[in-house]
C-alpha cells in the first residue's frame, strides 16, 4: 500500500510543473497560458487526443488503453485567485494581484502526473478522459464544460476529482457519500427612500431602518424557518448606506450568501428572503429590489463510486489514512455540475496542516502530488482491467 514507484520517481518533475504554474497564475476562463503548458506536456507524454478551447481555455485529453472498456473522467481545475501572495517562496507568483491560493496548480500537476504514467504503461482497457478545467473560482467552468457537451462527446461514464486539504494530514484522503459541499447562492438588496437633512427626518424616507430590520429578520430564516437538524447558512456580509452624519441617505444596500444542501431548503430560503425584503420595505415605506442568484449546486457524491474510489485511496495511502464519514462542509465546488451529469466522487487530499486555502500564505505541498497522481492512475487501472489480466 503505497504510491506507484514510477510516479514517485518523477515527483521532482511534478513539483517543477507545479511551481511553474504557481509563478504564472491566471484567472477565470482566461487560463490560456496554463492550458498551453498542459497541452505541451500532454503532447510530450504521447496521449492519443488533445482537445483545446473548451469553455474558452479548457483542455480535454484522451488516453486509450488496451481494447474496449469503461470511460472514466478525471478532472483538475486550473485557475487562480485575485489576491496578493505572501508565501515568500522562490516560486511565488510573478503577477501582482494573482495567486494560486487554492491548490489548483497542484491539482493540475497531479493530473499531469497521472497522464504521464497512464500514457507510458497503458495497463488498462477503455479510455481515460482527462479534464483540465478553468474558472472554478468564478463563474463555474465545470458548468460550462458540461453545457458544451464534454460528457456526451467523450462518452464519459464516471468522473472523479481531488482537492488539496490543508486541514488533513499528508496523504490523508477524506470524503463521504452523499452531500459533501453546499449549494451556494448570493443576494443583493437595493433599498431606495428619500434623502434629506438629518435634522428633519419627517421630510425624508430613511432606508437605514429598513436595512436594519431586513438584516435582523433574515436571521430567522435559519432559526425559525428551518428544522434545527437541517444544514443552512444565511449570512449578510455587506451593508452600506450614508455619507455624512447630518445626511439621511437616499439609498442603502445589503448583500450576502446562502449555503444549503436540500433543494427544498434552498427554495424555502430564497422565498423567505424575498418575503422579508418585500414586507419590511412596505413597513418602512421604501422601494426595494432583490437580486437573488443561484450559483453552484450542492456537491453530492454517488455512493457506489465513492466506495470503490475509497478502496483505491486505501491502496495508495493505507487504511488509516482514508476517512469516508467527513461531515458535510458549507464551502462550494463547481465539480457539482459534473456529478449532476455523471456518477462519481470528490475527495479531499490532505497536504499537512498549514495556512488555509484562500489565504495569502497558502502553498500547495509538493510532497502530496505522488499520492494524488497515484490515486488517479490506480483508479483507471483497477476499474479498467485488461481482458485476461
Amino acid at each position: 500500500m503505497a504510491v506507484i514507484n514510477r510516479i514517485a520517481g518523477f515527483a521532482d518533475e511534478m513539483a517543477g510543473w507545479r511551481r511553474h504554474l504557481h509563478m504564472h497564475p491566471e484567472l477565470g476562463l482566461d487560463c490560456h497560458q496554463t492550458a498551453a503548458f498542459v497541452a505541451e506536456k500532454l503532447r510530450a507524454f504521447g496521449v492519443d487526443e488533445i482537445h483545446e478551447g473548451i469553455a474558452e481555455s479548457g483542455v480535454v485529453a484522451v488516453i486509450r488503453g488496451q481494447g474496449l472498456g469503461p470511460v472514466t473522467g478525471l478532472r483538475a481545475d486550473m485557475d487562480a485567485l485575485p489576491m496578493d501572495e505572501a508565501t515568500g517562496a522562490g516560486w511565488a507568483s510573478t503577477v501582482p494581484g494573482r495567486m494560486h491560493a487554492c491548490g489548483h496548480d497542484g491539482h493540475t500537476a497531479m493530473l499531469l502526473g497521472a497522464a504521464k504514467y497512464l500514457a507510458e504503461t497503458r495497463n488498462f482497457s477503455g479510455r481515460a478522459v482527462l479534464i483540465f478545467q478553468p474558472a472554478e473560482e468564478t463563474i463555474g467552468g465545470g458548468r460550462i464544460m458540461v453545457e458544451e457537451g464534454i460528457m456526451d462527446r467523450f462518452e464519459v461514464e464516471e468522473v472523479y476529482a481531488l482537492h488539496t486539504d490543508p486541514f488533513g494530514g499528508l496523504g490523508e484522503f477524506r470524503t463521504r457519500p452523499g452531500p459533501l459541499m453546499a449549494a451556494v447562492d448570493d443576494f443583493e438588496i437595493f433599498l431606495t427612500g428619500k434623502g434629506g437633512h438629518a435634522a428633519y427626518p419627517d421630510t425624508c424616507i430613511d432606508p437605514l431602518p429598513a436595512a436594519a430590520a431586513i438584516l435582523q429578520a433574515m436571521q430567522t430564516v435559519v432559526s425559525r424557518n428551518t428544522r434545527p437538524l437541517e444544514e443552512l447558512v444565511v449570512s449578510v456580509t455587506q451593508i452600506h448606506g450614508g455619507s455624512a452624519m447630518n445626511i439621511i441617505p437616499e439609498t442603502a444596500y445589503l448583500a450576502g450568501t446562502v449555503r444549503s444542501f436540500s433543494p427544498a431548503i434552498r427554495d424555502m430560503a430564497e422565498r423567505r428572503i424575498g418575503e422579508i425584503v418585500s414586507a419590511q420595505a412596505a413597513v418602512y415605506g421604501v422601494e426595494a429590489r432583490l437580486a437573488y442568484q443561484r450559483n453552484y449546486p450542492a456537491t453530492v457524491n454517488h455512493a457506489a463510486q465513492t466506495g470503490k474510489a475509497a478502496e483505491i485511496a486505501r491502496e495508495v495511502a493505507g487504511e488509516d489514512n482514508v476517512l469516508t464519514a467527513l461531515p458535510p462542509e458549507m464551502g462550494a465546488e463547481d465539480f457539482s455540475y459534473m456529478l449532476e451529469a455523471r456518477p462519481g466522487a470528490f475527495f479531499f487530499l490532505g497536504q499537512g496542516v498549514g495556512p488555509s486555502v484562500h489565504h495569502p500564505e497558502f502553498d500547495f505541498n509538493d510532497a502530496v502530488a505522488p499520492f494524488g497522481a497515484s490515486f488517479f492512475a490506480r483508479l483507471i487501472e483497477r476499474h479498467h482491467p485488461v481482458a485476461g489480466g
